[in-house]
């Protein structure tokens, strides 16, 4: 039953509470908790069901928002789910490491504390999970053609059920152990336990997607084979290469590359014996990471549990400011400072630092040598200049440190070679409106079409790009 839409009145935001640090630094575990339904039903209740929805238009997979709220609100969780579904394919994902653009454009976040939109829809799929809601639908007509996803992430995997969904058989090729892309190696479990992501597989694999694992495919599987078995192929392999910071004393010990770090602690979780040779040890040590985005926010909670003696974050772009400003207006997403649960664990933030030098004594990292900067505008050619600050030299102690400023495009070697697909100017893989590259029948998404960005963003590409590949299937 629906209620007069004047709640936010009288109910405030309420987030539920992670877990206590002291508690969570301890273990591998999930750091947020789930929302008690009933906490859930009174948050959803603040919602305005608005006329325009704005936090539709701010979420990349315009997910039907007041809708599931009001379904929630009325105690119609399957009926929720359904709504939900129809938008996103992976929304315990979502609900779990999305920043929540939808948040920031909600109409009540104007001159109020918003939605608590992503809890709310993470509170609708694991309560559907838990209680046998969620079930295996696989489609009642097959279409008969063939279809290749390569790649296993959020793309990938969107991809894959949206042209299950529609009825063709799909094969998902995976060059890891385990599916799950960045999902499963690049995000700690303490943001997302990997039994998630194997729930979904096997659901999916119960409505029929096959999934292959331990094969490269421009490598272990020429892709001239791929291209006379499937119809069609796509390519959502992911943005792999990752930028460096090459500077004096690069070859040093010591400097590793955050998804490299990321990926062998999440193998390490897993069970997966790690050489000792081959280990990236931080116990007990002081760690440096380089870069101020969410990959370093993730290094810093992992070096935290792994008993760091001390954990640093620098960046080299100013400290956002805590409020929205000018430049930002409601809905647009701001540029605001953003401060994740590994940050409220320890360690330190410093912002308008670059970094000059490593120094190392007996071929290992020792310390950094650094200098503040000051961001300038550059009116005539609209972007920010940066300077160093004359006598703002400093050193900061760094027996380990982890490169984590992004991704440059997908890894060009072995199947993007192979196909010979055309590249952008950035090296992403270049594609028409409908998603196909240059050779017919291929097609692209996510991080390898688009470039690096959020993980809604390469659910939403995969979606995209799995309508499209319906329609050249089927014409």
């Amino acid at each position: 039953m629906r209620k007069n839409g004047t709640s936010f009145l009288r109910t405030t935001r309420k987030e539920s509470k992670p877990r206590p640090v002291s508690e969570r630094i301890t273990d591998w575990k999930e750091v947020a908790q789930l929302s008690a339904p009933e906490h859930s039903q009174e948050q959803a209740s603040r919602c305005m069901d608005c006329g325009t929805p704005f936090c539709q238009w701010g979420c990349p997979l315009n997910n039907i928002i007041p809708e599931w709220n009001i379904a929630v609100l009325s105690g119609h969780w399957e009926q929720a789910f359904q709504l939900l579904n129809l938008t996103n394919s992976l929304p315990e994902i979502t609900g779990r490491v999305c920043p929540a653009p939808c948040e920031y454009a909600c109409v009540l976040g104007i001159n109020d504390d918003p939605i608590t939109i992503r809890e709310n829809e993470l509170a609708i799929v694991e309560y559907c999970f838990a209680n046998g809601l969620i079930k295996p639908r696989p489609p009642e007509k097959r279409s008969g053609k063939k279809v290749a996803v390569i790649g296993s992430g959020p793309a990938g995997l969107s991809c894959a059920a949206q042209l299950n969904k529609a009825g063709h058989q799909v094969v998902v090729f995976e060059r890891d152990d385990r599916i799950g892309g960045l999902l499963r190696y690049g995000i700690p479990d303490f943001k997302l336990d990997k039994k998630i992501i194997d729930r979904r597989i096997e659901l999916w694999g119960q409505e029929g997607i096959k999934f292959i694992t331990g094969v490269n495919v421009g490598t272990d599987l020429p892709a001239s084979s791929l291209m006379k078995e499937y119809e069609a192929v796509c390519l959502a392999i992911g943005s792999r290469v990752a930028r460096d910071l090459v500077l004096e004393g690069r070859d040093l010990e010591g400097i590793h590359f955050a998804m490299d770090y990321l990926t062998q602690n999440n193998r390490s979780i897993t069970g997966d014996k790690i050489p000792q040779k081959k280990r990236i040890n931080v116990k007990g040590r002081k760690v440096v990471i380089i870069g101020g985005g969410d990959t370093g926010a993730d290094c810093v909670g992992t070096a935290i549990r792994q008993g760091a003696s001390s954990v640093t974050q620098i960046e080299v772009m100013p400290e956002p400011p805590e409020t929205r400003t000018d430049d930002h207006p409601w809905p647009c997403y701001p540029l605001i400072l953003k401060s994740t649960t590994s940050h409220e664990e320890g360690g330190e933030r410093y912002w308008s630092v670059n970094t000059r030098m490593y120094q190392g004594e007996n071929g290992k990292i020792k310390k950094l040598s650094c200098v503040r900067v000051n961001w300038d505008e550059d009116m005539e050619n609209d972007r920010l200049m940066m300077t160093e600050i004359t006598g703002s030299e400093l050193e900061i102690e760094a027996e380990v440190a982890i490169i984590a400023i992004g991704f440059v495009h997908p890894e060009h070697s072995g199947l993007v070679e192979e196909l010979k697909v055309e590249l952008d100017g950035r090296g992403n893989i270049k594609t028409d409106q409908a998603y196909m590259t240059s050779v017919e029948g291929v097609f692209a998404a996510g991080d390898a079409h688009c470039g690096q960005s959020l993980v809604m963003w390469a659910i939403s590409e995969g979606i995209k790009a799995a309508e499209n590949i319906d329609d050249y299937l089927m014409g």
